[in-house]
């Protein structure tokens, strides 16, 4: 079945497209949702006068930093909780250890850079919060890394679509999303392979 994410957009209008982002941000169920190439499409459709730009931006802004507390509050209130009984075959206590550790060390890029790789993006926050990151600090960074999401990827379909002639919009568009959906695929491929890799060796 061929999803067409401009109609899509179209139908939803803002609030589809900030319930999409807020579900991919904080909730669990949400990681299969196309978030990097929803923002593009809809800043593309903003492009031709139907949405927006700047309403649609802030708006996926707002709903992103939401979207990362309610992930974070998830973590630190229920999954520590999983961790706080004795080892099982499916629980140990020493990866929670290691994931405070994590975040004591890379947790700040970890919560922007995890804005831009599909399915990592989801689960980052609530990791955040099984870790115990220092809230102001998740909170700040939360901030940076939503900006950047949102308004990085939105304006550049916004802009992409502004200088395509209307007639070869069709034309080009679903390329472009393939292949941004390839790209943001790409870091975690790599860091895959070279875990993989790491395991073996």
């Amino acid at each position: 079945m061929h999803l067409d994410l401009p109609q899509l957009i179209k139908s939803l209008g803002y609030f589809g497209v900030w319930a999409i982002v807020f579900a991919e941000s904080g909730l669990l169920i949400g990681f299969f949702l196309p978030g990097d190439s929803l923002l593009f499409t809809a800043g593309f459709v903003a492009s031709q006068n139907l949405l927006n730009i700047w309403v649609l931006i802030f708006g996926a802004f707002v709903c992103a930093v939401l979207g990362d507390n309610v992930g974070y509050f998830t973590g630190h209130k229920f999954g520590r909780r999983l961790f706080q009984k004795e080892d099982s075959w499916l629980f140990h206590k020493k990866h929670l250890v290691k994931t405070q550790n994590f975040y004591e060390q890379h947790g700040k890029k970890t919560v922007v850079l995890a804005r831009f790789l599909p399915i990592v993006r989801t689960f980052a926050p609530i990791v955040a919060g099984i870790g115990a990151m220092h809230y102001r600090t998740f909170m700040s960074y939360n901030l940076i890394g939503g900006f950047l999401w949102t308004f990085g990827i939105t304006i550049l379909g916004f802009f992409l679509g502004k200088s395509l002639p209307p007639e070869q919009v069709d034309k080009y568009l679903l390329p472009i999303i393939g292949l941004i959906i390839i790209i943001s695929l790409v870091p975690s491929i790599i860091h895959l392979i070279q875990e993989n890799r790491s395991k073996k060796s």
